[in-house]
């Protein structure tokens, strides 16, 4: 038989999300799991939502929208743009999608050719660099580290554009990180876009889980310049804890608004309809309360890994993961198990204790673990108990 198609073979599939599959399984047998690697938080959808969702029904929403969705939908998400990012843009400029990873693709697709370079800053969310590939571009990872809290530098994202760079990508607060850029740190990262003439695709799907002080800043509310050049995407998946129901969104300027609007309509047509109705019972009753209090388990899961010899950890800004270095860790053994790479400690780690964390390798950070502490008090207070017993025992 002939050959398959390389854009589709040469995809790597979600670390994260076949790893929350393995511990679904081991669950499903009998077995404890304690499930820190899961991207999503643990409170309830807004009520509203729900109510939204039911009235959908019981009108008898089961029809095609249009492609970009329900225009009540679009017009409370240009109101939302508006109040918390002092973004301006008309329900044309927004195309709903089936979660904001769907979003992102369609980005990508209408904003890349094939040999486009796209620059990513590294430790980076497992699905740019794939998603990247599928559109036939070329991913070029700029590094960041501990010491500028993993943030890009004006000067690293200089450093990695070329004549072949079509866009850039910057994820605030950040996954796996949860680096979160001031206004100031993204002006100056706006002049390197502005000067080589680059597309920005800026992810904010984690803006609600901000710990500093005021809102997440967007890049494209620097001014008209930047505005012109950005896609933004988002969605109700974190901030509402909708992850099931699959609506994100991009804002961007007509002319690319219009393309993307074409693409998905040639992939999937419009999102769920039920769920479209349902995101704007949820926009209107975001959770804040429950997103407060995880800073609590931010502070508290940053001060029990740093407890543990031989491990570092920033203290995130934003999202809801810890990213420590285990590099210290890393080359010893566990009861003559040797633990050489992130994978073999993660995997050795949740057969003997049940913990579920993510590696490294997927993020492009093989010396660090992902931790999400969007679990119950409890559960991480365990977790984190049987993660430095393990570490002790290490030889």
């Amino acid at each position: 038989m002939k050959t398959l198609s390389t854009r589709a073979t040469g995809l790597a599939a979600s670390p994260t999300l076949s790893l929350n599959a393995r511990l679904a399984a081991r669950r499903h047998a009998g077995e404890e799991v304690l499930n820190l690697s899961v991207g999503e938080p643990d409170f309830a959808m807004p009520e509203s939502a729900a109510l939204w969702a039911r009235k959908a029904i019981d009108d008898g929403r089961s029809r095609y929208t249009e492609v970009a969705g329900v225009l009540e939908l679009r017009e409370r998400i240009v109101r939302k743009l508006a109040e918390d990012n002092g973004l301006r843009y008309g329900p044309d400029d927004i195309v709903v999608s089936a979660g904001a990873k769907h979003a992102l693709y369609n980005a990508f697709f209408v904003l890349c050719g094939s040999g486009d370079e796209v620059v990513i800053p590294s430790p980076y969310w497992v699905t740019y660099p794939e998603q990247v590939r599928a559109a036939g571009a070329v991913p070029v990872f700029a590094a960041t580290d501990e010491r500028s809290g993993f943030k890009l530098t004006a000067a690293r994202r200089e450093a990695a554009v070329t004549e072949r760079t079509k866009a850039v990508v910057l994820n605030s607060p950040g996954n796996p990180t949860g680096a979160t850029y001031t206004r100031a740190e993204l002006a100056e990262l706006a002049e390197v876009v502005l000067r080589h003439d680059l597309y920005v695709v800026e992810d904010l799907i984690y803006e609600h889980f901000h710990y500093g002080p005021g809102p997440v800043p967007s890049i494209a509310a620097l001014g008209d310049e930047l505005r012109e050049r950005t896609v933004v995407v988002n969605g109700i998946s974190k901030s509402c804890a909708m992850t099931g129901w699959r609506i994100g969104y991009t804002a961007a300027p007509s002319p690319l608004a219009r393309w993307i609007k074409r693409f998905q309509g040639q992939v999937t047509s419009n999102a769920s309809v039920v769920a479209q109705y349902a995101a704007i019972g949820a926009m209107d009753d975001v959770p804040w309360r429950d997103i407060a209090s995880y800073r609590d388990r931010r502070d508290f899961g940053h001060r029990a890994l740093t407890g543990i010899p031989e491990v570092r950890c920033v203290l995130p800004d934003g999202a809801f993961y810890l990213f420590p270095d285990v590099s210290g860790l890393l080359g010893r053994t566990h009861e003559g198990v040797p633990l050489r790479t992130s994978d073999e400690f993660c995997a050795r780690l949740l057969d003997v204790t049940g913990v579920g964390l993510v590696p490294g390798t997927g993020f492009g950070a093989d010396d660090h673990l992902r931790l999400s502490y969007a679990v119950s008090p409890d559960v991480l207070a365990e977790a984190l108990s049987r993660l430095s017993e393990f570490a002790a025992a290490l030889r």
